[in-house]
């Protein structure tokens, strides 16, 4: 089994305890519940990087997502959307640290963590997680910080697919069950491992055991260290920074719930132009600004990993801009600018897996093929099916999502200027196989379809039972940010 710097973190020598016991050889016990500052290279840039990056990722939420949503949405419904968002930040937040770190980073599973960390017991300002590097650590409360302002976007991309026309007491409900259900299984199968150092450990216990007896005890805690780690990430597919969890996750799910709580009213047949480019367009800028937190970040050390997400972050984005802008004006006559930030995006999504692992050049590849796809899907296809994904969360976010997860496969070849993927086991890149690399993301890319897909489609339905979906048809022609929030966006 393969594994590259780049997975998130789990607390690495806390897995290695919970694992196989040795008493003959040379593997000492690690202690729980993280590894302790002395024992570790601690690096003070690395957690002045970490708590940079944090809020760059909160940056895309609140504000960037909610105002790039927000303009895209009519006047009436400003507000409502502005309230899902926020609101979702909120929620989240609470909910991570009461138990949703701990389901998805600690061992159990591999579909899901235990609760040995809820309400972040054990965790203090002296507490540390691993990194990708051995013996390197960051911060666990910078951790628990940056993982949850994942949590917090995921869902909150959600809302953009029904947009105008659903229930806030619905979404209330909605997303607590959504991220509990959902995210947290499938943030643990993607990214979940026993981390660097417990590895690292297991091969030196193994390389110091001297007789048949003390070698066999050896390979079975190594083999036990190996196989702790989530589904997905046991089966080989690489996500740096959330291809699978964040966005294929979100997009299927706004489209399941787009679906299920049908068209908006006048859909087709009324003009439902965005209500301020404008403003969309500074939301999208800090979208860009805040994703360098979010792929950059994800490297967890400020160092040349960080250095290529940053750049892969910059040239992807730009060629898928100016993929869609072109596309559209050849097709369309005229270059839209909501269709060079529907590029922007659709480029930030597809290079979100790969930014560690891509190289420049394969990233701008990577980034032209995505503004053409996400194109064709949220225009031909779209209209061609007849569903109302109203901000297309599903075009952008889903289809961006499988172009970057499956191409992440393609271009992490060294061959192709990628960076190969490192086996801790052996202490070395590991040889590319591209035929088994990709039968691991398309396995990948199947596994958060079907559990995304088929997990919202249940939760949509329950909260359906339990308090409604959808407003009634006078309060959603009237507007939602009078009927729901009891407020308007502007008065003048």
């Amino acid at each position: 089994m393969t594994v590259k710097i780049a997975y998130r973190a789990g607390l690495g020598l806390a897995a290695l305890a919970a694992g196989v016991a040795i008493s003959d050889c040379a593997l000492a016990q690690a202690a729980a519940p993280a590894v302790t500052p002395a024992a570790v290279t601690f690096n003070k840039g690395d957690n002045a990087w970490m708590l940079t990056a944090t809020v760059l990722v909160l940056l895309m939420t609140s504000p960037g997502l909610a105002l790039f949503y927000g303009g895209l949405v009519r006047s009436k419904n400003m507000l409502s959307v502005l309230a899902h968002v926020f609101y979702t930040v909120c929620i989240v937040t609470l909910i991570w640290v009461l138990y949703g770190y701990s389901l998805t980073f600690t061992g159990g599973s591999p579909f899901i963590g235990n609760f040995s960390k809820a309400f972040l017991m054990g965790v203090t300002p002296d507490t540390q997680v691993p990194t990708f590097s051995a013996g390197v650590t960051i911060n666990e409360y910078i951790y628990i910080c940056f993982q949850m302002t994942f949590a917090a976007i995921t869902p909150a991309l959600i809302v953009g697919a029904f947009a105008e026309r659903i229930k806030f007491s619905a979404v209330v409900l909605f997303i607590p069950l959504w991220v509990t259900f959902v995210y947290f299984p499938i943030a643990h199968m993607v990214w979940y491992w026993a981390g660097p150092d417990a590895i690292a450990a297991a091969v030196k216990a193994l390389a110091a055991a001297k007789d048949p007896a003390a070698k066999k005890i050896a390979q079975e805690a190594l083999d036990a260290v190996m196989a702790d780690g989530g589904k997905v990430f046991l089966w080989g597919a690489i996500d740096f920074a959330g291809g699978t969890v964040v966005h294929i996750n979100a997009g299927i799910a706004g489209l399941v719930g787009a679906l299920m709580i049908g068209k908006r009213t006048g859909y087709g047949r009324e003009l439902m132009a965005p209500h301020s480019l404008t403003m969309s367009m500074i939301g999208a800028a800090l979208l860009w600004v805040g994703w360098f937190g979010f792929n950059a970040g994800s490297n967890l050390e400020a160092n040349g990993g960080a250095a290529l997400a940053m750049i892969n972050s910059f040239v992807a984005t730009a060629a898928a801009a100016m993929a869609w802008m072109f596309v559209e004006w050849a097709i369309k006559g005229k270059p839209s600018l909501l269709g060079a930030l529907s590029g922007c995006i659709a480029g930030l999504v597809a290079v979100t897996p790969a930014s560690g692992y891509s190289g420049p050049m394969g990233a701008i590849v990577l980034g032209l093929v995505a503004g053409v796809m996400c194109f064709i899907f949220c225009t031909t296809v779209k209209n061609a099916l007849g569903y109302d994904d109203s901000l297309d969360v599903f075009g952008v976010h889903c289809i961006g999502g499988i172009i970057g997860a499956l191409g992440t496969g393609i271009l992490v070849n060294p061959a192709l200027g990628g960076t190969g993927i490192f086996d801790y086991s052996i202490g070395k890149i590991a040889d590319y196989n591209l035929v088994s690399q990709m039968i691991a993301q398309s396995k990948g890319v199947l596994m958060t379809l079907v559990w995304s897909g088929v997990g919202s489609a249940i939760l949509y339905k329950t909260v359906d039972l339990i308090v409604g979906l959808r407003v009634p048809t006078d309060r959603e022609r009237e507007g939602l940010d009078l009927t729901e929030q009891g407020e308007r966006a502007y008065n003048m």
